[in-house]
Order: C-alpha cells, then sequence, then structure tokens
C-alpha cells in the first residue's frame, strides 16, 4: 500500500533552517508529482511547493519562493524540502502528498511533520 512518512521537522529560531524528508514506498515514486503542504495553527491547508515526476520542474507559494528548495531523489524514493530562513509564519504541519494526474489533485498524504519557529 502507499505510504508516505515525514521527518525532520522540529523547533528553530527565525531564521535558522530545517530540512524535511518524505520516504514514499508502494507505487512508482518517479512516475508522479509531489507536493508539500501545510497547515498552520487554525488555518486550512496551504500549498507550499510542487515538483515534476523527474525533478525537470518545481513551483513554489509566493509566500516560501526564494526561501525554500523542493527536490526529490527518485533512486531513494524520498521528496525534500530545505527551508531557510524560516519565520515565525511558516510554524505549521507539513505534509508530502502524491499527486494525481491533473496537477494540484493528491490522492494520497502523509502523517505530517511539525515545524515550529520561536525564539
Amino acid at each position: 500500500q502507499v505510504q508516505l512518512v515525514e521527518s525532520g521537522g522540529g523547533l528553530v529560531q527565525p531564521g535558522g533552517s530545517l530540512r524535511l524528508s518524505c520516504a514514499a514506498s508502494g507505487f512508482t515514486f518517479s512516475s508522479y508529482y509531489m507536493s508539500w503542504v501545510r497547515q498552520a495553527p487554525g488555518k486550512g491547508l496551504e500549498w507550499v511547493s510542487s515538483i515534476y515526476s523527474d525533478d525537470s520542474m518545481a513551483y513554489y507559494a509566493d509566500s516560501v519562493k526564494g526561501r525554500f528548495t523542493i527536490s526529490r531523489d527518485n533512486a531513494k524514493n524520498t521528496l525534500y524540502l530545505q527551508m531557510n530562513s524560516l519565520k515565525f509564519e511558516d510554524t505549521a504541519v507539513y505534509y508530502c502528498a502524491k499527486g494525481v494526474p491533473g496537477w494540484g489533485t493528491y490522492d494520497y498524504w502523509g502523517q505530517g511533520t511539525q515545524v515550529t519557529v520561536s525564539s
């Protein structure tokens, strides 16, 4: 069965960095675009970033552009999110999601990893 397991979250000071990972299994990882989506306390889901199946293109929300970098290692079935220059407003649970054809639609989600930016 499809499994997405995020890791790498934690507590970090403003301006700090974290690298999230999402280990995928149960499907052909290299055939699907993948995304990171986050949910801040008391708010709805916010799309963060997406990457093509072959790593040829990546897209970012304006709120993270220039600070976050999405990447993937298809040989390791792993998705990454490098987060730099973290801000208080980046505090959220971060989910990785498996895309389905049509872009912007997802059929599987991980359990999420908490990122807290606090001084």
